[in-house]
């Protein structure tokens, strides 16, 4: 009888922690802080990303800075 409680248990605890990680319990005010962003630092580090060129040669005509 007690296994069986903690079975229950565990299983509800997985399934709460599962939705809360999707953000589907947002809601009620239980989103994880880092719902929309995963890596904030990153982010913040970005100097110009759209000035990335990709070219099919390996050489540039001058040095990266």
């Amino acid at each position: 009888m007690k296994l069986r409680l903690v079975l229950v248990a565990l299983l509800l605890a997985n399934a709460g922690y599962w939705l809360w990680s999707r953000g589907d319990l947002a809601g009620f005010g239980l989103a994880p802080a880092s719902l929309n962003e995963r890596e904030p630092q990153r982010l913040a580090r970005q100097v110009h990303p759209d000035w990335l060129q990709i070219r099919k040669d390996g050489k540039s005509s001058s040095a990266a800075p």
